[in-house]
């Protein structure tokens, strides 16, 4: 179907460096979340695909063009990509909005910074080369070690919808700038752009069996990836229900896993702040940037009593601002959630919060110049106790409540009172104040005075239901390399433990 522009590609699974029907011939339908209409479909692997793409990796690990590549080789195929992220950049940013619903403006920033990872990973796989055998001095004369960094194996990587081919990057670059060979299953909600990486790779002539895409449903796909046996490793973003059954079954093969599982992130408001808009603003953007579906999304506002209600006047104007239409159009700044099941989950949660006693101070119900699409207003919730679900329960849409304090110790225990943690912000004007929750919050990530700014230098991930290990930085290239240590004896004299015949 033509859509400003731009034509939804009909494209197969890309295993073994070219495009394969599903063995079972299964596709899925793609649905606009701006329209609800179908505007094209994908492929639906199974089980018998995940293993012939298995083979695949496995054969381009013990392959020359692959196998045996130096980390400055890799870098070359790193950076081949990200120009061609750049040159298709207009159109893979369309793509991504009419997928997931993604505002145009915010699919074109993702796109700048897929681009940027791979650059990134490519500067460390070449620095990688001068750290694949570091030597370990330990001060003996019969002894010489080392320690070698090696490719962990074929890696299983399973990413979600709300950042389709962003957070796909932030595992792929990493991966196969450490030397892995990858299987990539992106989300069946949001496929489309990680096909095109698929694209971008064969144009690029990324040695088959490097990346392997499979499309396809989680249980059908997903699931016969994480317990496969000659799967080394598995990598996943997403929910924390899923997050346990991954856990679950990598442990019946203790198959090592990293896990980032989303969060309720606290944003924690003093009063001191000396620009109210200033902060008003990084509070609107900390929970309705890409319409809330962000795992480190600021959805709790922890306020200082004091200034409350002139705050809060100031968000209702400030919201009255945000331009809610077709993620395309210019200037919009809020789009629908991904899908339909997304869209009566949100839903729901505000219909909860409400009968549970809680006031809808705006928001809360779909746009009435929206006729069609997936679409929720900025939702503000107030009233709040810390029983309420609205409270404990990562919603993943526009929605944001609201509680107040008096004291730093209660706004501390009000942040940190979550099963999740992922991030965390405040706002004030008090460095040293800044310093105390710093060491205080229970989180992985800490804004200070802002909220959501990511860069690829520093890790990211979480702690508690928030999971574990790390994307982005060394530290994401540090979850694709196996540590193996060699010692060698260099002595000519008997180790003389046992007597001689």
């Amino acid at each position: 179907m033509a859509i400003p522009n731009v034509r939804i590609p009909s494209r197969q699974l890309y295993i073994d460096g070219e495009w394969r029907e599903p063995v079972k011939k299964n596709r899925i339908p793609i649905i606009s979340p701006a329209t609800e209409e179908t505007i094209g479909d994908i492929p639906a692997a199974t089980e018998e695909d995940v293993d012939i793409a298995v083979e695949a990796a496995r054969r381009a690990l013990g392959r020359d063009d692959w196998g045996s590549t130096t980390g400055a080789q890799r870098a070359k195929y790193l950076r081949a990509i990200a120009a061609k992220i750049l040159e298709r950049k207009s159109e893979l940013a369309k793509l991504e909005s009419l997928d997931c619903g993604k505002t145009l403006f915010e699919a074109a920033w993702d796109m700048d910074d897929v681009a940027a990872c791979f650059e990134y990973y490519a500067d460390l796989a070449e620095a990688l080369d001068s750290k694949r055998k570091t030597p370990v001095d330990l001060h003996l004369d019969s002894f010489k070690t080392y320690v070698l960094r090696e490719p962990i194996g074929v890696v299983g990587l399973i990413t979600p919808w709300n950042y389709p081919l962003l957070m796909a990057t932030w595992k792929v670059a990493p991966a196969l700038a450490a030397g892995c060979a990858a299987i990539l299953k992106p989300s069946e909600l949001a496929s489309i752009t990680c096909l095109e990486l698929g694209e971008i790779c064969r144009e690029v002539g990324l040695p088959p069996g490097a990346l392997n895409i499979l499309t396809g449903l989680g249980p059908e796909a997903g699931a016969p990836l994480v317990s496969h046996p000659h799967v080394d490793k598995i990598a996943f973003t997403g929910s924390g229900a899923t997050g346990v059954k991954i856990m679950t079954a990598a442990a019946q093969l203790v198959k090592p896993v990293t896990l980032e599982l989303g969060g309720k992130s606290p944003i924690v408001v003093f009063d001191d702040i000396d620009n109210l808009d200033l902060v008003v603003e990084w509070t609107l953007f900390g929970c309705f940037a890409n319409a809330g579906q962000v795992c480190s999304a600021t959805s709790r506002l922890i306020l200082q009593e004091s200034i409350a209600s002139e705050f809060l006047e100031r968000l209702l104007l400030w919201i009255k601002n945000i331009k809610i239409s077709d993620p395309l159009e210019e200037d919009c700044k809020l789009g629908p959630v991904v899908s339909s099941g997304q869209y009566e989950k949100v839903l729901k949660f505000i219909s909860k919060a409400k009968d549970e006693g809680a006031t809808i101070l705006c928001g809360g119900e779909r746009p009435q110049h929206m006729k069609k699409g997936y679409y929720v207003q900025p939702t503000i919730i107030t009233d709040i106790n810390t029983s309420m679900e609205i409270w404990k329960e990562e919603v993943f849409g526009p929605v944001l409540c609201v509680k107040t304090f008096k004291t730093e110790e209660e706004a501390i225990e009000l942040a940190n009172d979550t099963k999740y943690g992922l991030a965390s912000a405040i706002m004030s004007k008090d460095l040293e104040r800044c310093e105390r929750f710093t060491k205080a919050f229970q989180t992985g990530i800490i804004w200070l005075n802002c909220s959501q700014p990511t860069f690829m230098q520093l890790p990211w991930g979480g702690r508690k239901r928030s999971g574990f290990g790390r994307d982005l930085g060394e530290w994401g290239l540090e979850n694709y390399l196996n540590i193996k240590q060699v010692t060698q004896y260099t002595s000519d004299e008997a180790w003389a433990f046992y007597k001689s015949p």
